[in-house]
């Protein structure tokens, strides 16, 4: 028998295989693959033995080593850009009695909730060289429009879609100070706008950094964006491994890696970074008295109001548009928007593209099912049981943030595209399989649930559960029966979310699908690179309106308590 402390008997109870578990699937899903990715990236095919060829040709070569400068360049001015929009924001939302409050609230959530590419497409529509805006600008006023391919309309997409994270992040923390903090820097002779950037923004700062690494981290991820408004040689890091490992022109295993590692490298430097600078900008206090909400009528509350409308609803257009082009009859590259509406696109979508439609539901409910599942036993293995292993768990749990979709992507190809062979020759492998893009979503997505769960369950006292096992119920029963059913709110609002970003998720799925794999999100995008402009708005808006209710289900749940982030 196997001894634990000071001698006595070790015995494996229900958490103990409960965290086997859990470390057997991240170690199968997750460290394998990015372990296989690693080794990978120092072999060629063109030396012999362990080698930095593929390092030296990637730092060597403009055509690669530009494409890091621009995806640096694409990641940190959305950054900068989505600071200078966030703060305000959050700031103007938690000082004042703005009109309409809720509601920009919750578009602002909205355009967050759906893929980036989707903006681009949007913004095509309208301002792309043969846009709605663009010609009529051309036609009546001579003007000509500035491009919105290149690095100009990949950061203006990504600012728009992505600034809420810092909205979000900075309106809970400002949301939070303890009112005699400011007050105490009035009493003291600070003005308004002194007070806000010497007291206000130094104990917001943790929030910003954590905002601004969410749109970092994202922007520098993103295929589809780069993909759609990429201008002339205009790459990032993301279509690149996409090009060297899939396009007719790549095939080379090998130097994609070695560019993945190149972009895991760079989220854990940008991650630590924010790490360093949080704790030397972290403030600890009481937040016994809110922030008073200044309450303003007539002209000034429609001036505080102004720039939180403009900037919401200009956020949340590129939905609106593709919502609206759904419903426009098309000459298979543009609208004609002169012969009014139609159905023909969603009709399409039923003759041609129900598979697709299928497979997101289908791929994403099952992601789901496991997710919930492991979601409440991480949750609670974390919060509760956390020592040696529990803290490990929570660290492999920062993982999925920091390698980028299309990185795992190629992880899942390089491990699992040959596993052996049967006894008459057929290949074993896991790629091209519904099975694949169902695990990358659970591995993807499980942090959303279990930060959700974490959360809901720090806010429980252990006493309820204590009290329940002093009642002489056994402890697994009380977690079936107490903690859990608890558990519940929180762990589903975590769940609903990662629902969502399962059915929009692009980056690693288009690595790993096949014609019969395919889901809505890549039909979508491949139906905007191929000008099928009327089938890729229906879609989209699917997708957009699909998102859309399950968020109201969300906050319908949680009574507006839910945190996406």
């Amino acid at each position: 028998m196997l001894k634990g402390k000071n001698g006595q008997p070790f015995y494996k109870d229900f958490w103990f295989w409960v965290k086997i578990l859990i470390f057997t699937v991240f170690l199968l899903f997750l460290v394998y693959p990015f372990s296989t990715l690693v080794i990978n990236s120092f072999f060629s095919g063109k030396e012999e033995g362990f080698t930095f060829y593929n390092f030296n040709r990637f730092f060597s070569k403009k055509y690669y080593y530009q494409a890091l400068g621009n995806s640096l360049k694409v990641s940190l001015v959305p950054t900068v850009t989505s600071i200078l929009i966030g703060v305000p924001m959050a700031y103007l939302m938690t000082r004042f009695n703005i009109a309409g409050k809720t509601f920009w609230h919750v578009i602002i959530i909205l355009s967050l909730m759906c893929p980036p590419f989707l903006g681009a497409y949007s913004w095509i529509i309208l301002f792309g060289n043969a846009g709605v805006v663009t010609q009529w600008l051309t036609n009546l006023l001579g003007f000509q429009m500035p491009s919105i391919y290149g690095m100009g309309g990949i950061c203006a997409v990504f600012t728009l879609k992505l600034f809420p994270y810092v909205y979000l992040y900075v309106s809970g923390a400002m949301g939070s100070i303890d009112r005699s903090v400011e007050e105490c820097a009035e009493n003291l002779g600070s003005g308004k706008l002194r007070r806000l950037l010497t007291v206000t923004i130094p104990v917001v700062m943790p929030s910003i950094a954590a905002g601004a690494l969410m749109v970092f981290m994202t922007a520098l991820a993103d295929f589809g964006t780069p993909g759609i408004l990429a201008g002339g040689d205009f790459r990032t890091l993301p279509v690149l491994i996409f090009n060297e490992y899939l396009s007719e022109t790549g095939g080379n295993a090998n130097l994609a890696s070695a560019i993945s590692m190149i972009i895991v490298v760079i989220s854990l430097v940008i991650l630590f970074l924010q790490k360093w600078w949080v704790a030397r900008k972290n403030y600890t206090m009481s937040a016994l008295r809110p922030p008073e909400i200044a309450q303003y009528h007539g002209w000034k509350r429609f001036l505080v109001t102004l720039p939180v409308a403009v900037v919401s609803l200009v956020s949340f257009l590129p939905q609106v548009i593709v919502i609206f082009c759904s419903f426009v009859k098309t000459n298979y590259s543009n609208f004609v928007f002169s012969e009014g509406f139609t159905l023909e696109h969603y009709m399409e979508l039923g003759r041609s593209l129900a598979t697709n439609i299928r497979n997101s539901f289908v791929f994403s409910t099952v992601a789901i099912l496991f997710i919930l599942a492991l979601g409440i036993l991480m949750s609670y293995v974390i919060v509760r049981r956390r020592g040696r292993t529990g803290g490990a768990l929570d660290m492999l749990m920062m993982a999925p943030y920091v390698i980028p979709g299309s990185v795992l992507g190629l992880c899942y190809i390089v491990a699992f595209n040959n596993l052996g062979k049967t006894a008459d020759g057929t290949v074993i492998k896991l790629t091209g399989t519904a099975s694949i893009i169902i695990i990358a979503m659970i591995i993807r997505k499980l942090p959303y649930t279990v930060r959700s769960g974490s959360a809901f369950l720090m806010q429980m006292d252990p006493s309820v559960e204590e009290a329940s096992i002093n009642l002489g119920v056994s402890p697994m029963k009380t977690f079936v029966k107490v903690t859990a059913r608890l558990m519940l709110p929180g762990v589903l609002s975590g769940a609903i979310i990662s629902w969502v970003t399962c059915i929009n998720e692009l980056s690693t799925s288009i690595m790993l699908y096949t014609g019969k794999t395919a889901t809505m999100t890549i039909a979508s995008y491949t139906n905007i690179v191929r000008n099928s402009v009327g089938t890729a708005a229906a879609l989209a808006s699917i997708l957009t309106v699909t998102s859309g209710i399950l968020l109201i289900v969300v906050f319908k749940a949680s009574k507006g308590k839910v945190s996406i982030v």
